[in-house]
């Protein structure tokens, strides 16, 4: 056994009993490389990832392969989603040397960390252009020993241009001066992200896949964060609102009728191998399941009418002998038109399912004890030592037919012969969900069902769900994720007031309450395992990425710990990641300017493990999977701004969002994080206070206020009782009615709004507050 058995990766653990005598990324292994004088096998990769296990299957469990590296190397094992900053590190080295990326990722270092070889999978025997592992550890040993100085001059060069990062996010001042008529010189803040956001919108727009739904080809990831600022867009009211949510419906319901998405289970797959979703590379991935269910919440909100415009739509109808009558659109379902092969945007009853479904599976499948929720499951289902990827979500033939006999029973209705009446069921969920009679296959709708194909699938699901529940499934990997759980808290915290569903809410909150107890003592852990925080501190995402779920969990229960504990880590990002004007993603060097952290880029050997990462200090400003650092910082300092009116932290957000233009005219794709917060900006966003004693008229407020799609909006509900517990709902508390009472309101009786026992909501934006109103119909007039 190696050095993995104890730690809290269960992809570290997969390798605990390999013949190659794995370390952890830590000073003990740097130091036995530079005690040895040997060069540094470093390999990343992922619980979920399937080639990873395919890589481990052939090489890291063949004792030859494990006698060479032990005797040659000193062997890393990393896993890339707790050390994000070590995968980032070599993954560019990676990318600079080979030329391409992805996981495994394979990297030869020096005994002070600096990579001079890379790839990412090697097979166990060579193929044309493509070397086998053993010729390339061969390779690495021999350059190693006979070829010292030139290894070591390309591990210098590149650590050199990889410690001097392409983007650098800077806080510095974004004023520009600009002369009034008068001849006055003001110092005006520059705003072009009007132009940017539209000319987003268009580039994603002419980006769209027509034909099958989604952004681009073949790989297929889903967009979430590009979606989550299209729907903003769209919520907004902008000019481009209507293409924006035409891209957004379209992208979410080609994924949700394919394959990526598990109609049978809930939840979504990292990716589809496939142009047209249908090829599910089958991983769930918690990350991609938060930001999903965002955006399946915001797309809900979005297109389902309001009470007015149901009245309205009602009233149109009546009127529709008139034939000459054009009705006007009322909400994105009626406005995003289908795409060229008739991709229609998601209904809100689809939306409303998904996400439902999805968040069952979340609380079947990946909470863990305490109320944490688990990082993945794997791609591939091990059977009898086996590794078949997706074989848990796949289905014959046969196995429908199957599984409509028992659903049917012996007898169909009407005295029809039940074995026909199986075949029939049978066959039609497999003509809707592409199950061809040869093969195996996912159920890959790849359109809208039509209504009787719905009722067939509503009554095998449950004959099919009693099957998988007796097959294998994939592995879990149980660590904990401070940025990825703090992703899922707001999301459920958001579905759950959106949606009406209280034990959503729960859950969250039982979230909350762990991510406090388990990762936080008075700094952030970003891991944790079996309800012991472990590993690195948080890195950029993690505080801003829990700043934000806090903030939203306060919005959703009212309990001002969240709000308080929101701010500690406000503060503690602005205090730990903008150091000398430059956003950092992490804070290994706990003191010393950047200029500093840049000079430890090129020293490493001085620092063991932790001086090998230096070079990922910088914080990098485009989307991943989730939205960026740089951008979940801007959205927390953006709510925390509306929250208490600072206005040094609305300064911040627009330097963060001073290089926006040029990204998203670079790659707005990768922009979307960014664009998001610019979409919240220009909105206000809005900050909505509802006070009042607890009961049906606040509830219906609150409800009208969660219900409402302006960007970035922040809530605060009080009793109005005591002290405000934030400051927005400072000067709104039941004894400071005594003023309203002297002006009165033009939102209903007088009398009314003067009792103290009426809740009230208040509405500003932009520093301009609207009168407090009363009810749901003039709330909803504000916060369009």
């Amino acid at each position: 056994m190696n050095r993995l058995a104890g730690e809290p990766s269960a992809y570290l653990r997969q390798h605990a009993h390999n013949p190659v005598a794995w370390q952890p990324f830590d000073d003990a292994a740097f130091a036995e490389a530079v005690a040895r004088d040997v060069p540094i096998f470093l390999s990343v990769g992922y619980a979920a990832c399937h080639w990873c296990h395919v890589m481990a299957g052939e090489s890291f469990e063949d004792p030859a392969i494990g006698a060479y590296l032990n005797q040659h190397f000193v062997s890393i094992k990393v896993d890339r989603e707790e050390r994000p900053d070590v995968d980032d590190t070599f993954m560019a080295a990676t990318q600079a040397l080979s030329g391409q990326g992805g996981w495994p990722m394979s990297v030869f270092l020096t005994p002070e960390g600096k990579a001079f070889y890379a790839g990412t999978y090697f097979a166990p025997d060579p193929a044309p252009g493509r070397p086998s592992f053993q010729q390339v550890l061969a390779a690495v040993r021999e350059a190693w020993e006979e070829r010292r100085e030139l290894v070591e001059t390309t591990a210098n060069d590149l650590t050199e241009t990889l410690s001097r990062p392409l983007w650098q996010v800077s806080a510095a001042s974004v004023s520009h001066t600009q002369e009034g008529p008068s001849g006055v010189e003001l110092q005006v803040p520059k705003n072009p992200w009007p132009e940017a956001t539209a000319a987003a919108v268009t580039a994603m727009a002419q980006a769209e896949d027509v034909a099958h739904g989604g952004m681009g080809t073949a790989p297929k990831f889903p967009p979430t964060p590009a979606l989550e600022f299209l729907l903003r867009h769209a919520g907004a009211g902008s000019p481009s609102a209507a293409l924006a949510a035409g891209v957004a419906g379209r992208t979410l319901g080609a994924m949700v009728r394919s394959a990526v998405f598990d109609r049978l289970g809930g939840g979504f797959a990292r990716y589809s191998v496939s142009a047209d979703w249908s090829e599910p590379h089958y991983e769930k991935m918690l990350y991609d399941n938060a930001g999903l269910l965002q955006a399946l919440v915001h797309w809900i909100r979005l297109a389902q009418p309001t009470p007015d415009q149901q009245t309205t739509m009602a009233q149109e109808s009546m009127a529709a002998q008139d034939p000459t009558a054009a009705p006007e659109s009322h909400n994105p379902e009626s406005h995003t038109v289908k795409g060229a092969d008739g991709i229609a945007p998601l209904s809100v009853a689809e939306a409303r399912d998904a996400a439902q479904s999805t968040v069952a599976w979340l609380l079947a499948e990946m909470r863990l004890p305490g109320g944490a929720f688990a990082s993945s499951l794997d791609a591939d289902t091990v059977i009898d030592g086996v590794h078949y990827e997706g074989a848990s979500y796949t289905w014959t033939l046969a196995e429908l037919e199957a599984a409509a006999f028992e659903n049917c029973g012996a007898d169909g209705a009407d005295g029809a012969d039940g074995a026909d009446v199986a075949a029939d069921l049978a066959a039609t969920v497999a003509t809707a969900m592409g199950v061809g009679p040869q093969g195996t296959h996912p159920l890959h709708a790849g359109r809208e069902l039509s209504a009787s194909e719905q009722g067939a699938w509503e009554r095998l699901k449950p004959a099919l769900l009693t099957v998988r529940e007796g097959r294998v499934m994939p592995a879990r990997d149980d660590k904990v994720v401070a940025s990825w759980n703090a992703m899922l808290m707001g999301a459920l915290a958001e579905a759950a007031m959106v949606l009406a569903e209280p034990a959503w809410l729960e859950a969250a909150t039982e979230l909350g309450e762990y991510l406090y107890a388990v990762h936080w003592d008075g700094a952030l852990t970003r891991v944790s395992h079996d309800g012991r925080a472990r590993g690195i501190k948080g890195l950029l995402e993690d505080y801003a990425a829990c700043a934000n779920g806090y903030l939203t969990l306060y919005a959703a229960t009212g309990d001002p710990r969240w709000f308080e504990f929101a701010g500690e880590l406000v503060r503690a990002a602005e205090q730990e990641f903008i150091v000398d004007g430059v956003v950092l993603s992490h804070s290994s060097i706990s003191a010393g300017s950047a200029a500093e952290a840049a000079d430890a880029g090129t020293a490493v050997g001085a620092g063991g493990a932790a001086a090998a990462v230096q070079g990922s200090r910088f914080a990098d400003p485009f989307d991943n999977a989730t939205a960026g650092g740089v951008a979940l910082l801007a959205q927390a300092f953006t709510s925390w701004a509306a929250y208490t009116g600072s206005a040094r932290h609305r300064e911040l957000v627009a330097q963060l969002l001073a290089t926006l233009p040029d990204l998203a005219r670079r790659a707005p794709r990768s922009a979307g994080g960014l664009l998001a917060v610019a979409e919240a900006l220009l909105a206000g966003p809005l900050e909505v206070a509802v006070v009042g004693s607890t009961g049906a008229e606040r509830e219906a407020l609150v409800r009208s206020a969660w219900a409402a799609s302006s960007p970035g909006m922040v809530i605060a509900v009080w009793d109005g009782v005591g002290a405000a517990p934030v400051p927005l709902l400072e000067g709104r508390g039941l004894a400071d009615r005594s003023g309203a009472r002297q002006s009165g309101s033009s939102q209903g009786p007088a009398d009314r709004l003067m009792t103290a026992a009426v809740p009230l909501a208040y509405v500003c934006r932009s520093l301009s507050c609207a009168r407090p109103v009363s009810n749901t119909e003039a709330l909803r007039t504000l916060l369009r």
